[in-house]
């Protein structure tokens, strides 16, 4: 991995990776729902919408066609922290891809007509969600976590707040927090002495100083939040204190999660669904931010049978608080998460993703053997030190579904 910086204090990552054909290509900028108000809440994601809406230079159509014509692919992602513009293409056809996604995101032309046509695809989009209760429970659980905290919010936004937007709105926004030192470009895949011309050549005159940006870190609220909607099943989420990805004590905290529901072997898979045939979907899973984090169990079951599954949830998080993992959940659950990460190794597309992330959010990279040392490091009491961290305070829950009057009585500090 090498890293440069340009004249403007742009940061660019870069793995060469001679032995493959490939070369993916990010934009990475730390903004997302998280930086939002409650009156903006959705403009990230409708500006990552908007830059495939087409340029001075290219139409929404060129983009497209001039992709698909390489046999490329090109996309984009919001998360609460950070947006990625992002392509993957053969190496001869880099300089194709950096070019178009550099007018893109400089150029974009945020025309009024197709603004107003790309809010009714996001309202389609918003449309979809409120279709899929086992998504929107999920944002149901970050609010019953967080409460008024932006982390909170939801990434898609309120069809009020978007019909408000125009261009200045999402131009402005743009000057505020896409800045230089809030961007980074990272990639990954066979390339050559000629990538850092192309990229001083592309985004050498990027200036943008942005906002003074102020955060203030999350506290864990453990709220009780209901969505009554006609739905065949109950979809419930507890959610537990997490921790930040700048904590040491992360790589513990993954293997706790996989052993409570990170896999088809974990507790809650074997207990709830095969043992019991309660659920089809159980699973847990860690989510770190900047400053703090949330750790969240998820099933999906019919609503004759939500109390039995909360009931057995509750058995099985007491007896890991009172009994902690075994030392073969541990050698496993390390085997399991080493071998995702030399997989992972594999893909052009997850290097240039950890490259991109760990720059943006961590602004330091681990090697391999690096890792694995961190993971071949967790005992069984550091993993214990997770529970009691997790467990110490009333955990959050939310369920979308019809109205049951368990949710009313379940006691949320039963396992304080």
């Amino acid at each position: 991995m090498n890293k440069y910086t340009l004249n403007n204090g742009l940061r660019v990552i870069v793995e060469p990776i001679p032995t493959c054909r490939s070369v993916s290509f990010g934009i990475w900028v730390k903004t997302g729902s998280r930086n939002e108000t409650k009156i903006n809440n959705g403009i990230s994601h409708f500006i990552e919408h908007m830059l495939f809406k087409g340029t001075d230079k290219y139409s929404a159509k060129d983009i497209a066609e001039i992709f698909d014509g390489i046999g490329g692919n090109v996309n984009a992602f919001t998360s609460k922290e950070y947006t990625c513009y992002y392509a993957k293409v053969l190496d001869e056809h880099l300089p194709i891809a950096v070019e178009v996604l550099a007018d893109m995101f400089f150029r974009s032309a945020f025309d009024p007509t197709e603004l107003e046509k790309e809010k009714n695809v996001i309202f389609e989009e918003i449309s979809m969600y409120e279709d899929t209760p086992d998504d929107m429970v999920h944002d149901l659980i970050a609010k019953a976590t967080f409460e008024e905290h932006s982390l909170g919010y939801t990434i898609i936004g309120t069809e009020e707040n978007l019909t408000a937007m125009n261009s200045d709105t999402l131009r402005q926004y743009m000057k505020e927090q896409y800045s230089v030192d809030r961007t980074v470009i990272a990639i990954a895949g066979n390339v050559d002495d000629s990538l850092m011309p192309l990229i001083e050549k592309h985004f050498g005159q990027y200036q943008n100083d942005g906002i003074e940006q102020s955060l203030t870190a999350p506290g864990f609220a453990g709220q009780l939040m209901f969505h009554e909607k006609k739905s065949e099943q109950n979809h419930i989420c507890l959610s537990f204190p997490g921790l930040s990805a700048k904590d040491d004590r992360l790589y513990a905290m993954v293997l706790l999660n996989n052993a409570i529901g990170g896999g088809m072997s974990s507790r809650l898979f074997q207990e709830i669904r095969e043992k019991r045939g309660m659920a089809y979907s159980v699973y847990s899973y860690h989510t770190s931010y900047q400053d703090g984090g949330m750790f969240t169990v998820y099933t999906g079951t019919a609503p004759k049978q939500t109390a039995d599954v909360l009931n057995v949830t509750m058995e099985l998080l007491h007896e890991i608080k009172d009994k902690g993992l075994t030392a073969a959940e541990l050698k496993k659950g390390k085997e399991q998460m080493k071998g995702s990460l030399i997989l992972s190794l594999e893909s052009t597309s997850s290097r240039m993703n950890r490259l991109g992330k760990n720059e943006l959010m961590l602004g330091k990279h681990y090697s391999m053997d690096e890792i694995i040392e961190k993971i071949e490091s967790v005992e069984l009491e550091h993993i214990q030190e997770m529970v009691q961290h997790m467990m110490s305070v009333p955990f959050a829950l939310a369920m979308v579904g019809q109205k049951d009057d368990v949710l009313e009585g379940f006691r949320r500090d039963q396992l304080v």
